[in-house]
């Protein structure tokens, strides 16, 4: 850890002597963002009055990245960062980030949110894995969530700008129609669902399955693959639970889950709920739910 810490500091170091001995990329003002679903929601409230830089990029895993001198540089611009809020990536650097960079606002974007309390590992420091139960981070997954998630970021910018109130509150209302939308068709989906529990690698839709009263079950156990007892288990409980579907995020090895949807008779589906397209991988995820697609 203390090989991590002096990564850090040496990399915010030069972050803030590059910021300030060279010009900015462009004068257009910047906010960061941890995962592509929070640049969906913030580019529909901010529209183009903002660059938005996304830490963690496409087909990364923000439970093992490690931001590159480069992102730390992008970081070092901004004007304002939200942050997930539980990810391990965002425990390890938000501390340091805020200490070397105190005029950029830290925004939490889960306060609020009726957390799902369970053993996690999201990257966090090895002595403190699987110690005692912390929050799922994965809060942007249920839309009921993901309003709440959207409206922290709305506040935020609002407050640190009174005087864009007004516009804010336009284009936050047309972020709001989105997401209960997406809550109207997901539910209506899901009351068919032909079965109420399904299978994901990584535990990732856990406030999905909450909200909208589906059972979810991981293969992955305690951030590990699954030992050959552990996969029995979990083959006997999804016979008994009739399980049609099996979740495997994008990038994830695919063995294991085939395994199990071989036993079950079940399909497997690779979904990416780290996309930027929010509402239509929440929608499509819900039509994979209720049968209603054969991909």
């Amino acid at each position: 850890m203390k090989t991590n810490q002096i990564a850090v500091w040496t990399i915010l170091s030069l972050a803030l002597f590059v910021g300030c001995q060279s010009d900015k990329k462009s004068d257009q003002k910047v906010l960061s963002v941890t995962i592509e679903p929070q640049r969906f929601f913030l580019e529909k409230i901010v529209g183009n009055s903002y660059r938005i830089n996304t830490v963690v990029p496409p087909g990364a895993s923000p439970e093992t990245y490690e931001p590159t001198p480069a992102m730390m540089l992008d970081l070092a611009e901004s004007e304002m960062y939200f942050k997930v809020g539980y990810l391990g990536f965002e425990n390890a650097w938000t501390a340091d980030l805020a200490k070397n960079n105190p005029k950029m606002t830290i925004v939490d974007c889960s306060r609020g949110i009726d957390l799902i309390m369970g053993e996690h590992d999201h990257g966090s420091d090895e002595k403190d894995i699987h110690r005692s139960p912390a929050p799922d981070p994965h809060v942007w997954s249920s839309p009921k969530t993901a309003k709440i998630f959207a409206g922290n970021m709305y506040r935020a910018l609002v407050f640190a700008h009174p005087d864009s109130t007004r516009f804010y509150k336009t284009n936050f209302e047309k972020l709001e129609k989105i997401i209960d939308e997406t809550d109207s068709i997901v539910s209506g989906l899901l009351r068919t669902a032909p079965s109420r529990s399904f299978i994901i690698y990584h535990p990732a839709l856990s406030y999905l399955a909450r909200d909208y009263d589906l059972i979810q079950h991981s293969i992955e156990f305690e951030g590990k693959n699954p030992s050959p007892s552990q996969m029995k288990s979990l083959v006997d409980v999804a016979k008994s639970e009739q399980v049609k579907v099996v979740f495997i995020q994008k990038g994830f090895d695919r063995k294991n889950a085939e395994v199990v949807a071989r036993e079950v008779g079940a399909k497997v589906f690779e979904i990416n709920p780290l996309g930027y397209e929010w509402d239509k991988e929440t929608i499509r995820i819900a039509e994979i739910l209720a049968g209603k697609r054969d991909e």
